[in-house]
C-alpha cells in the first residue's frame, strides 16, 4: 500500500507589482514539484489576485505565504501584517473570486490584529497524488545460489536401479 505524502512550504515577501509574478512562479514550482500539476492554475490565480489587492490596499507590504498539501487537499494561506486592511471592505471583489475559484476559502485575525486569507483545492478523482513506497515486509525466504559451471548429470547425483526406487518406497 502506498501513503500520500505531507508537504508544507512558507515563503515571506514585500509585495510589490513586480513581486506578483516571481511569488506565482516559485508557487507553480513547488507544486509541480510535488507533482500537483492539475493544481498550479488556481492557485496561481487565487494567490496573484490576493497579492495583488495587498498590494493596493494595504499599507504594510509584508505578506506571509504557506501552503499545505494533505494528500487530499492543498491549502494556500496569505497572512498580511497591515492591521488596518479590511478584508470585508477592501478586498470583497478579490474574495468573491477566490470563493468562485476555490473548493473553500476563510479569512481570520491573528492576536496582533493581521489577517490570514486562506483557500484550499482538492484533489479530484483519478489525478495523481504523490506516493511514497512503503518497505516490503522481511520474509524468511532465503534465496540459494544455483551453480551453473556444472553439468545437469552432475547436479543429478548418479541414477538409481530400475527397480531401486519402487523398492525403497514399501
Amino acid at each position: 500500500m502506498k501513503t500520500a505524502v505531507p508537504c508544507y512550504y512558507h515563503l515571506d515577501v514585500q509585495v510589490g507589482p513586480e513581486r506578483v509574478g516571481q511569488v506565482s512562479r516559485i508557487l507553480a514550482a513547488h507544486l509541480r514539484y510535488w507533482d500537483l500539476d492539475n493544481l498550479v492554475e488556481p492557485v496561481r490565480r487565487g494567490a496573484e489576485l490576493l497579492l495583488r489587492a495587498i498590494d493596493a490596499h494595504a499599507r504594510n507590504k509584508r505578506t506571509s505565504i504557506e501552503m499545505w498539501w494533505n494528500g487530499q487537499h492543498l491549502i494556500t494561506a496569505l497572512g498580511g501584517e497591515d492591521p488596518d486592511l479590511r478584508p470585508d471592505q477592501d478586498l470583497r471583489s478579490c474574495l468573491a473570486d477566490i470563493a468562485a475559484m476555490s473548493d473553500g476559502w476563510g479569512c481570520c485575525a491573528t492576536a496582533t490584529g493581521s489577517t490570514i486569507i486562506w483557500f484550499s483545492q482538492r484533489a479530484r478523482a483519478g489525478q495523481r497524488v504523490p506516493l511514497v513506497p512503503l518497505a516490503p515486509d522481511p520474509t524468511l525466504r532465503t534465496g540459494l545460489n544455483v551453480p551453473r559451471d556444472e553439468p545437469v548429470t552432475v547436479l543429478a547425483g548418479p541414477a538409481p536401479a530400475p527397480g531401486a526406487t519402487l523398492e525403497g518406497s514399501r
